[in-house]
């Protein structure tokens, strides 16, 4: 959808998630904690219909025919009509989903199935609301920051956050986790973000999460805070404590929903160090030249089979560990959006063809390189650390590949001239 804003420019109109802590009363939190109940037991009884069909008759209920089931559901027991009806159809529309995907991993054939599960109280997410005023209104203050929910059987509760870009809410999903209760707006909005009009080649690392290769030859590099370290210790003596404590004991409970805390904490904080790079790289720069990341093969396990067992299974369990621990399918996924919004644009080059971590950015020669190697040294005298390196061969291809009239020859790609006293063998084949 789009629409036009002053000065007639278009502008995309676009569906943004604001999330808003909310700070119910004793009462209230009951009444939302009944509600999470009567969601929860929903979800399962839904599930359990969808398996019963299928055992008995073989057939294989839809959402359609689960709605029709919830009117005569909501007639036979008055303690489910006291919940919103299509809120309650939003819950059947997620399990509906849970299956759709179970569905298409199956045809696949290439993934883990993952039958949907029947969930318990405290694992139960939330439940939402459709439209905007069927059975909630979320009113928000100045410029958007905090606000006030209307629940239908809950009443006013307070909320606090700020909506980056005011727009129109759609929709709610309402939050709870270890006893926070939260707020998640859907608003269609017109996103605008401001841009820069630099260009870089942007290497992303475990030694460090980014290295910055820029225009003027200089390169700068992004530290990796690595939060997952900092957060270890704490999350092995949570994990240790629970495992000495009674199954079913309060004692148990307790240090569990500590150890959900600690390692909620961390995920927070992974999440913020994203959006904060994130925001500033599409801020700063109008192209952002990167590799392509295959996440799920970088860190595919090296144990092996039986029969022809892996080398190094610890040293490659240690560096998947350092992997994820930077989410970087996350950060490019955060990075893609705001370039968007900012007018940038982000290019990812072929990883496979092209080989940026083994090529020289100066003279285009492929030397194989092992992860210890953090300096690229090339015979044509081209010196410069690896990342930064790599950064430079992407962002120069991608440059060559933007020139228009003609296409660019391997020199102007690489955009640096040969050593005077050296000519360089270029490998015809280097684009595949």
């Amino acid at each position: 959808m789009l629409c036009h804003d002053d000065q007639s420019n278009i502008v995309p109109v676009e569906h943004r998630k604001v999330t808003y802590r909310l700070y119910p009363s004793k009462t209230q939190a009951a009444a939302l904690l009944h509600l999470l109940r009567l969601h929860q037991q929903l979800y399962n009884a839904a599930l359990d219909q969808r398996i019963t069909a299928w055992r008995r008759r073989r057939v294989s209920l839809s959402y359609a025919d689960q709605c029709r089931e919830l009117t005569d559901l909501r007639r036979e027991c008055p303690e489910f009509a006291t919940a919103n009806c299509s809120s309650q159809q939003r819950t059947l529309r997620r399990l509906d989903i849970a299956f759709q995907a179970f569905f298409r991993r199956v045809k696949e054939r290439g993934e883990r199935a993952g039958f949907p599960r029947f969930k318990s109280l405290h694992a139960f997410p939330g439940f939402g609301f459709k439209s905007h005023g069927d059975g909630w209104r979320f009113v928000p203050g100045a410029d958007g920051k905090h606000g006030k929910l209307r629940l239908q059987g809950v009443g006013v509760v307070k909320a606090r956050g700020q909506a980056r870009t005011g727009g129109t809410i759609k929709a709610c999903e309402v939050l709870h986790r270890d006893g926070v209760w939260s707020l998640s707006l859907t608003v269609e909005c017109q996103p605008i973000r401001a841009g820069g009009i630099a260009a870089c080649g942007l290497d992303w690392g475990v030694s460090d999460f980014a290295t910055l290769a820029l225009t003027d030859g200089t390169h700068r590099s992004i530290a990796n805070p690595r939060l997952g370290q900092q957060a270890e210790r704490g999350i092995r003596i949570a994990a240790r404590a629970v495992a000495r404590k009674k199954r079913g004991s309060n004692n148990r409970r307790k240090a569990a929903r500590h150890l959900r805390r600690l390692r909620q904490r961390l995920a927070n904080r992974r999440r913020d160090f994203a959006h904060q790079r994130s925001a500033e790289l599409a801020g700063r720069f109008a192209l952002i030249a990167t590799e392509e990341l295959n996440v799920k093969n970088m860190t595919a396990t090296a144990c092996g089979t039986a029969d022809a067992p892996g080398r190094n299974v610890r040293a490659k369990a240690g560096l998947n560990r350092e992997i994820l621990d930077t989410a970087p399918a996350a950060f490019l996924a955060l990075l893609r959006y705001k370039a968007t919004e900012a007018g940038s644009e982000i290019v990812e080059v072929p990883t496979r063809t092209l080989k940026p971590s083994q090529r020289c950015p100066a003279c285009l020669r492929v030397e194989k390189k092992t992860l210890s190697q953090r300096m690229h040294c090339c015979p044509c005298g081209h010196v410069e650390p690896r990342d930064a390196a790599s950064g430079r061969v992407a962002l120069n291809w991608v440059l060559g590949q933007m020139q228009s009239g003609r296409e660019p020859t391997l020199r102007e790609r690489a955009g640096v001239a040969p050593p005077a006293h050296e000519t360089p063998s270029i490998p015809q084949d280097w684009m595949g």
